[in-house]
């Protein structure tokens, strides 16, 4: 990977990019190597790159740091699925449907091509569609490692279509810093600082297949982001998308649908498995997305433990509530509360994606989650819920006195109590249990996770208690 070209950790896909950040569309047909450029000139592995047409089919847009003999500027590169693809899923109208908005929406448009593969058919279509942009087009030769095989990117002149042919390897990053000064001559307004502002927060969108995630996303973005398909596993990236409410910047991210590892068909679907949990623990708060027209699955309920167990305020997302003929609440979360044992502390949403209904209510609920998780406990009002649970509760151990000295709250998200005892292996996790229940009575905590770490005189290391 090259050393010029990074991003930021975190770096999020723009629904509404605020300006002067020009975009940089990635156009070809399938397979051209669109997905491993976005990761080299991002200097991060963010689209999923696989040797297999049509990985990419969602628009995936990332700001990019690009150092050139000028200094630093900053672009927008959109990554788009491949044109002219017809899958195994029959997606081809979806895919050319967002290149066709990213496209509009672009500054500049790199048109890659293989140059092992040579002039083929689909080249041409591309080239007869860019031929009418109103955007300037470079095209870019892609797969020329290690330089033996420049002389024969003079055939896709014949296109007719983005000038100079500018030789790559997006793979091994050879000819990237001529691309780089050429994006760069291209759109000389491209910032030095990256624009936009820090989000509030980062909101993880997962679930099973097909239960709505992408719809819940497209209009959270206020456009049609997401390829919204009948058929499930549509989402394989895990693709960010930036939205204001009421002022604030917010990400919300599209996971793709989880299914059980016995029934993956490829490398893929494995990769965006992977993706789905790794959104996980880098959210603040997850919503667990469900069709309320289906039962609770085991893919529900491993996802809902999997972002507990790693302290993520969770929101079950029930969604397609506008189905649910003769459905009432209550006895639905009576119902959740028996498939999600130990989770009835997490608030729920009743919700329509496709329909907008309570979609608002989501986000607030997610704020205020997010605002529990940031609380902080003086030690003084701690160590009184503390004693009151005690005088209610002592932890106990078979011919052993255990004594709970006092506990401070050393962390916020998630937040965190230090317990000081006299021996911590004595105590059990039914009390942590009940203690956990007793803080979250009386202090800012009813709807968070909440981690317990047991030290004592003698501990060198911390024991961890997880809810």
């Amino acid at each position: 990977m090259s050393d010029q070209d990074s991003v930021e950790p975190g770096a999020e896909t723009r629904a509404h990019p605020q300006p002067p950040m020009p975009r940089v569309a990635l156009v070809g047909r399938p397979n051209v190597g669109k997905s491993t450029l976005l990761n080299r000139l991002c200097g991060s592995r963010v689209a999923i790159v696989e040797p297999t047409a049509g990985v990419t089919r969602d628009r995936i847009a990332v700001p990019a740091r690009l150092m050139v003999a000028e200094g630093e500027r900053w672009v927008e590169v959109i990554d788009t699925g491949g044109l002219g693809i017809v899958d195994r899923d029959d997606l081809g109208p979806h895919v050319e449907a967002q290149v066709d908005v990213a496209l509009r929406g672009a500054d500049m448009v790199l048109f890659l091509v293989d140059v092992r593969d040579g002039l083929t058919p689909p080249d041409k279509q591309v080239a007869a569609l860019l031929r009418g942009a109103d955007v300037p087009v470079q095209l870019v030769v892609n797969k020329a490692e290690g330089g033996d095989l420049e002389w024969q990117a003079e055939e896709f002149r014949a296109l007719g279509v983005g000038g100079e042919p500018v030789v790559i390897s997006a793979q091994n990053g050879e000819g990237m810093a001529d691309l780089r000064e050429r994006v760069v001559e291209v759109l000389p307004g491209a910032p030095t600082e990256k624009p936009g502002e820090t989000p509030r927060m980062k909101i993880a969108v997962v679930g099973r297949r097909n239960a709505g995630k992408s719809t819940l996303v497209n209009h959270l973005a206020g456009e049609e982001r997401m390829i919204v398909s009948e058929i499930e596993g549509t989402t394989r990236d895990a693709v960010d998308v930036v939205f204001e409410r009421d002022g604030e910047t917010f990400v919300v991210i599209d996971t793709a649908g989880v299914r059980k590892r016995s029934k993956m068909e490829d490398a893929i679907e494995f990769f965006s498995d992977a993706r789905s949990m790794k959104t996980i623990r880098r959210a603040d708060v997850v919503v667990l997305l469900f069709d309320v027209t289906r039962k609770m699955s085991a893919i529900e309920k491993n996802l809902a433990r999997y972002a507990i167990d790693r302290y993520k305020p969770l929101i079950l997302a029930a969604n397609k509530w506008d189905l649910a003929e003769g459905q009432e609440p209550e006895k639905f979360r009576e119902y959740l509360d028996a498939q999600l044992p130990g989770l009835s502390f997490c608030p729920i949403v009743f919700l329509s994606a496709k329909e907008g209904l309570r979609t608002d209510e989501l986000i607030e609920v997610a704020s205020d989650l997010f605002e529990q998780g940031q609380q902080r406990v003086p030690t003084g009002d701690l160590n009184r819920v503390l004693e009151r649970a005690l005088e209610a509760r002592q932890p106990s151990a078979k011919g052993y006195r255990i004594r709970v000295r006092y506990a401070t709250q050393a962390e916020v998200q998630p937040p965190t109590f230090v317990l000081f005892v006299n021996d911590k292996k004595h105590v059990g996790k039914d009390w942590l249990r009940y203690l956990q229940n007793r803080f979250r009575e009386e202090l800012p905590f009813h709807e968070v996770p909440m981690r317990f770490v047991l030290k004592d005189k003698n501990a060198e290391e911390e024991e961890v208690s997880k809810r």
